[in-house]
């Protein structure tokens, strides 16, 4: 798994500091509400107009993908981040910050969906192990953004959204320099090919499952600091431990529980986890010591169901590999794009108990769903010869009912 072309490496080191943006802003949610007079679901929004575009984004990935290339859009999305985060850090409004967040999303949204597809294609060996080599770049950068965010933060709020632009200027030339001309795929997508994928039973209910399970996940991610109340520095480095966690779990865990248990099996049963430790966190949200504790636990949880979830869409959903992923993202990442400012909302003028519980419950029922949707994803632990079999007789299928 790990002697790859040099291609793979330098989408696979990009990816890392694309994914750094999402926690990143993490320590810094606070600050920039002292600083700019927000509140914390004003503050939330960073997350929000993110993730909402990078959702809506992701259904046009394969469109442009299928008509410039891969390694075109590669670049035209890391131009965009950092176009995003250098404005945002030039921002003195939260308003203004929000809007080149959105801006951040888009470009975010060209290069995931296409690294993905790209590195699933590109690397040697089979389909889990290339994501688990991109869970593993999706969980460094993960790791090391919130720890990034935190030191930079401490300095200057501004500093945290600089960095990831003189970041990505680096990852812009690197896979500039590394990465070759990759073709374009045989078929143009278009834009109704990700509604037309959704069709596929097994698809729309593992992405129902992502967007139940994203709820909880960006809940803690974007509420959890305000309860913490602590330094950007303090929280940096509790997010740190959670990336540490969420990375050894999906690199080395997921794929050794999956192989003794069976994915949806595990799936199920890490969904149901992840939810109860959601409902410690709402017990006890004003003990700050059992909360901390939560946030690195559930990067245990949070790093397994990555994978597997991921692994799930790209084995069980019957299309082509770049359809799947973006229409997959396009449901988790709405998702991820609500949770934030709901549970700004509810914090602010409800409980702060109250968004914890809300996260518990969208993570249950993801539970649920997973489990209703179980009988159409037996093939996922079949060999990959038979998937690929089953992915052409369906491609042709769905080709021939456009």
């Amino acid at each position: 798994m790990w002697r790859q072309p040099k291609a793979v490496w330098a989408v696979a080191f990009a990816s890392v500091v694309a994914f750094m943006g999402i926690g990143l802003v993490d320590p810094i949610l606070k600050p920039i509400a002292d600083n700019l007079n927000a509140t914390p679901s004003q503050v939330s929004l960073l997350f929000t107009s993110y993730m909402a575009v990078m959702g809506v984004a992701m259904l046009i990935t394969g469109v442009v993908s299928s008509r410039i290339g891969p390694k075109r859009t590669l670049l035209i999305g890391l131009v965009i981040i950092i176009a995003g985060a250098g404005l945002a850090g030039l921002s003195d409004t939260v308003l203004g910050i929000v809007g080149w967040r959105a801006l951040w999303g888009l470009g975010n949204a060209l290069f995931i969906a296409t690294a993905l597809a790209t590195i699933v294609s590109s690397a040697r060996g089979s389909v889990a192990q290339a994501i688990i080599l991109y869970e593993a770049a999706l969980g460094l950068g993960i790791a090391v953004g919130p720890l990034v965010g935190g030191v930079l933060g401490s300095i200057s709020w501004r500093g945290p959204f600089f960095g990831v632009s003189a970041l990505m200027a680096l990852a812009l030339v690197v896979t500039a320099v590394l990465l070759p001309e990759t073709p374009r795929p045989q078929r143009v997508t278009t834009l109704a090919d990700p509604f037309r994928a959704l069709r596929h039973r097994s698809l729309l209910g593992v992405a129902i499952t992502a967007l139940l399970y994203n709820f909880g996940f960006f809940t803690l991610l974007a509420f959890t600091p305000f309860p913490l109340d602590m330094t950007a520095h303090e929280i940096g480095l509790i997010f740190f431990g959670w990336g540490v966690a969420l990375a050894f779990t999906s690199v080395v865990v997921a794929p050794r529980l999956q192989h003794r248990f069976g994915t949806v099996r595990v799936l199920g049963l890490n969904l149901l986890c992840f939810s109860a430790l959601l409902a410690v966190m709402a017990v006890f949200t004003d003990d700050k010591a059992v909360l901390a504790a939560c946030v690195v636990v559930a990067g245990l949880f949070i790093g397994i169901n990555n994978t597997l979830i991921t692994e799930t869409v790209m084995k069980a959903a019957p299309v082509e590999r770049g359809v799947a992923s973006a229409a997959y993202s396009f449901m988790r990442f709405g998702g991820a794009a609500v949770a934030p400012w709901l549970a700004g909302l509810l914090g602010e003028r409800v409980s702060v108990h109250l968004p914890f519980w809300v996260g518990a419950s969208a993570v249950l029922i993801g539970a649920g769903v997973l489990a209703l949707t179980s009988r159409h994803l037996a093939a996922v632990d079949e060999p990959e010869d038979r998937l690929d079999e089953l992915t052409d007789e369906a491609v042709a299928i769905t080709v021939g009912d456009s």
